[in-house]
């Protein structure tokens, strides 16, 4: 399976996402793409990722190829990210033949009901999420 990565700003999400699926899935191929170099950068420095990219079209061909797209639930709302996602890099992930595992965050001017901020237990569902996937892929 090959599971991408997405996320921005600062790139701290993605970073916790590759070290938890790699944790969890070593096996995995794990693709990530920041939408910009420092949210790359900064998941390059988990040394979790098969392969890393940055910007736009990055996010547009990986999506292509993914079998699990996991970030921020802002990949896919355009305009998003303080304008880092793009209505295209938006309709990537959201029109993308890959099972979406999206996180919700209150940030950004959006405010998702029924998240706590800074609640561990949404990540540990989302990775608990992947890992479920892996298995059925297996049998």
């Amino acid at each position: 399976m090959k599971i991408l990565v997405i996320d921005g700003q600062g790139g701290r999400l993605g970073s916790r996402l590759l070290e938890s699926i790699r944790k969890t899935c070593p096996e995995a191929e794990i693709l990530a793409v920041g939408t910009n170099s420092l949210a790359t950068q900064c998941m390059l420095g988990t040394n979790c990722a098969n392969q890393l990219a940055t910007g736009e079209n990055a996010v547009i061909v990986a999506c292509r190829t993914a079998d699990i797209i996991v970030g921020p639930i802002g990949i896919a709302m355009a305009d998003s990210m303080m304008g880092e996602i793009s209505p295209a890099m938006a309709n990537a992930v959201a029109s993308a033949n890959a099972y979406r595992i999206l996180i919700p965050m209150n940030l950004c001017n959006t405010y998702i009901a029924g998240v706590i901020k800074g609640s561990s237990a949404i990540l540990d569902d989302a990775i608990e999420h992947i890992r479920q996937l892996m298995e059925q892929e297996k049998a």
